[in-house]
């Protein structure tokens, strides 16, 4: 199974020169291989140093009323990176089909997954909606069962879910020949599933390799202890955030000659928060020390699975979550992936967290005949299960039959989590329209999820390096940001890669005051919400420091008060929670150049001595709640 967009290598330099790391060439092209590994390492050092000495060279900011315009800026920027021009075809597509980012003067710096739907496909009928619009044209629900006999023996599945399914599996270049697939509320309920099936009583261990602490990876830590199994995590070194090559291949390798399996080995390619990539050769040499792989997809770009290599490796278990509108809607859901030569292994449990996508073919005009109370409406949604399958007049977000339904916008609470909302969705159905609709030759359906689409007609290059050169210019420019005094204290500290060819487009950061001291992270991300620019927050940890570092170890690391939810609160053997609070930012495809511009004029605002104090009493004045990420 090899994805159509092979050719596209993952890592993409200013002159494409760099080859695709995963390529498999013959003998008598060795000599060719290493000059092209000479030409990529020399690429990559080219991109560093021209970063770093492009970029506002031999300047620093102490003043946030000092910086270049937003104009000057942008000049600047193409200048040092001219193939950004390249990458239009995105701006093009964010003012046509997500304009409210334009109309709403918002950043949006906190979406990690890929959206599956456009602003436009949402509200391109509202206008002439004549349809009370108080009820939700589907919703998730929850079923309690066994993964394994899901796996095995499937269920019920509507046209709906099919479409979805296949549409997800073709976008993701995952063959159904070697992958089945199954629908979870989100990102923890998907770890939480493998986890409460694992056979941990004969493979007894679990090793993670996260850099941040995450409420999905600690539920699936906290089921499998109570399953028995022994958790090991990897560490990373300080300060640059690299995994601990030494002792995580000793928790690997097993010294045994004869092949056992040892347990399950939780990779998650690289992390959300700091944006640090991991070899893929961890997969290689778990798998050959008897390991079961689950590889966490979440945090890849939404054109990575192109050069992932899923042919290569052949993980166990993968997982990936989709939200619904960037910027709109966050609400989504996560899809499980597990190898069919690995279903076998697993352990029929009783578990939740599987749902079903519930079509409403006929909860409107229940509804209708209704009250709305509570208990009434959960009946509908109970009713909606019983549909043996989706209406030709239906759709998830775009009309996917060729009969015509009334337009309708349907409105949801918006959830406190992206990455844990679930259950009611802001989506429309289309009236008749040809571009909204799509039948394959068969006759099925096949929705119509423009997000995907135009991903998908990006292409992996364009995505790659249009990420590459904004994270890497917001890198290049905070790390410009000088308090004005004496002492030149940096206003801004970034964990994990700087400047790299290959780093993530994901940044972790804290910011420090005059006197060196760390501004905490919630109010930055608050007073940041303020401004129109979204970020989020999460705690770094598993750092190793070595002996030359051991003395910054105390000053640097802090102690939480609790874990993340999902943990045992009465644990008393367990270690003190040891971490980094950080502000994080997340660039997804549709990021542009003003985006990064407006979180580096942002935290420049750091620079007034009196910025701080002055809105941390608007703050409190305001009496503002603490959001959890």
């Amino acid at each position: 199974m090899q994805a159509p967009c092979w050719k596209e290598v993952t890592e993409v330099c200013l002159s494409g020169c760099c080859p695709n790391p995963l390529q498999k060439l013959s003998a008598h092209h060795h000599r060719t291989m290493s000059n092209s590994g000479s030409t990529s390492a020399a690429c990559r050092r080219d991109f560093a140093a021209t970063t770093s000495s492009s970029i506002f060279p031999n300047t620093v900011f102490t003043n946030h009323e000092s910086l270049p315009s937003l104009h000057e800026s942008f000049a600047d920027f193409t200048s040092v990176y001219p193939k950004y021009h390249e990458t239009a075809e995105v701006d093009r597509i964010r003012a046509k089909e997500y304009y409210h980012l334009s109309q709403s003067n918002h950043t949006c710096l906190d979406y990690i997954g890929i959206g599956l739907f456009s602003s436009s496909q949402l509200h391109n009928h509202e206008s002439s909606s004549q349809v009370r619009s108080d009820f939700p044209f589907f919703s998730l629900s929850y079923k309690t069962g066994s993964l394994k006999t899901q796996l095995l023996h499937g269920g019920q599945e509507s046209e709906l879910e099919s479409a979805m399914r296949n549409r997800i599996m073709d976008f993701l270049n995952i063959s159904e020949n070697d992958y089945s697939m199954v629908f979870t509320a989100n990102r923890t309920s998907a770890f939480k599933l493998v986890a409460e099936s694992y056979p941990f009583k004969t493979s007894r261990k679990l090793l993670t390799v996260y850099d941040y602490e995450s409420e999905a990876v600690e539920g699936m830590i906290n089921s499998s202890e109570k399953r028995g199994a022994k958790v090991m995590s990897a560490e990373f070194s300080w300060p640059r955030l690299r995994i601990q090559s030494a002792k995580l291949r000793k928790m690997v390798v097993s010294k045994r000659k004869k092949k056992k399996k040892r347990g399950l080995f939780m990779f998650p390619v690289h992390s959300r928060i700091t944006g640090s990539r991991y070899p893929y050769i961890w997969m290689t040499m778990a798998q050959e020390n008897g390991w079961h792989v689950l590889v966490d997809a979440c945090a890849l770009g939404p054109k990575d699975m192109d050069s992932f290599g899923l042919s290569l490796f052949q993980p166990d278990f993968l997982i990936s979550s989709f939200y619904k509108i960037c910027g709109e809607n966050p609400s989504g859901f996560a899809c499980l992936f597990v190898k069919k030569s690995a279903v076998s292994v697993l352990e029929v449990s009783t578990s939740t967290g599987i749902v079903n996508l519930v079509p409403a073919k006929q909860l409107l005009q229940i509804a209708g005949d209704s009250s709305g109370t509570d208990t009434e409406l959960e009946q509908i949604s109970r009713l909606g299960m019983q549909l043996d399958a989706l209406g030709t007049a239906s759709s998830f977000s775009g009309l996917i039959s060729n009969q015509s339904t009334p337009t309708r916008r349907l409105k949801q609470e918006r959830p406190e989590r992206a990455e844990e909302a679930a259950n009611w969705e802001e989506i429309e159905i289309f009236s008749e329209k040809d571009e909204n609709s799509r039948s394959s030759g068969n006759g099925n359906l096949e929705v119509v999820c423009r997000g995907l689409d135009q991903v998908d007609s990006l292409g992996l290059m364009v995505i790659t390096n249009r990420a590459r050169y904004l994270i890497n210019w917001l890198v290049s420019s905070l790390r410009k940001l000088n308090h004005p005094n004496s002492k030149g204290i940096p206003l801004v500290k970034i964990y994990g890669p700087k400047i790299k060819f290959d780093r993530g487009p994901a940044l972790a950061f804290n910011v420090y005051d005059w006197n060196g001291e760390k501004v905490e992270p919630v109010l930055v991300q608050k007073l940041a919400d303020r401004n129109n620019i979204s970020l989020s927050y999460g705690f770094l940890h598993h750092i190793w420091f070595s002996d030359k570092y051991a003395e910054e170890k105390g000053r640097i690391l802090e102690k939480r008060e609790s874990g993340a939810k999902g943990m045992d609160a009465n644990k008393s053997k367990a270690k003190p929670d040891l971490g980094i609070t950080v502000v994080t930012a997340a660039l997804g495809f549709l990021a542009n150049f003003e985006d990064v511009y407006r979180l580096w004029a942002f935290v420049a605002q750091f620079l007034d001595a009196d910025f701080v104090e002055k809105e941390r009493w608007r703050y409190t004045a305001l009496n503002q709640k603490t959001v959890e990420v």
